[in-house]
């Protein structure tokens, strides 16, 4: 047994013994991700444009890093722990590859993306983001390496979309827009 099998077994282990425990982290194995969704969206609609703009970038960190997760997948397969080792798991999972966790990866790159440009909301959600990696090996699901890789390829990907920040600066800004002048057009015809 590797050092990764080691600590997903120390962790994982730990499952099972408290209601309250499971039931937190499944929640955050289940429900990270529309929780992450149901912040930005109230961001979106109390924020102002910069907050918007905040958005905006967070949502495109998420997906461009579950695009790098899907590419890695291309070249590397790592089945999942109770693939290999047929241990219990709190809640059912397709036995597809394990390496890097899709639901780590999109909730660190979005809170990432969200602290470069606020670290007080950031941080809330780098909070969420390390309870959903814990939750993904708590549950059965995930290696703590796949955790770890999660991290990275998240890291990776905003520092990237930083660096291209000069291209999407213009199309966010003209999205923003577009979105103003929906909403104008509407409020113009009586729809509130």
């Amino acid at each position: 047994m590797n050092e990764n099998a080691r600590l997903f077994f120390m962790v994982h282990n730990l499952s099972g013994h408290d209601k309250l425990l499971d039931g937190i982290m499944i929640f955050f194995t289940q429900d990270a991700l529309p929780l992450f969704a149901a912040v930005l969206l109230i961001v979106w609609f109390l924020g102002n444009d910069k907050m918007k703009n905040m958005v905006l970038y967070a949502g495109i960190a998420g997906i461009a890093a579950l695009l790098v997760n899907f590419l890695i997948t291309l070249v590397y397969y790592e089945p999942r722990p109770f693939a290999t080792y047929h241990t219990s798991i709190l809640i059912p999972h397709a036995a597809d590859d394990s390496f890097p966790s899709d639901h780590a990866t999109g909730t660190f790159a979005m809170a990432f993306a969200l602290w470069v440009r606020n670290r007080k909301l950031g941080s809330a959600m780098i909070l969420c983001a390390v309870l959903t990696g814990i939750s993904r090996v708590w549950v059965g699901h995930h290696y703590p390496g796949d955790i770890a890789a999660s991290i990275i390829v998240a890291l990776f990907t905003v520092w990237t979309i930083q660096k291209m920040k000069g291209l999407f600066d213009p199309a966010f800004s003209t999205l923003i827009g577009w979105y103003h002048d929906i909403c104008a057009k509407f409020t113009k015809k009586g729809y509130k």
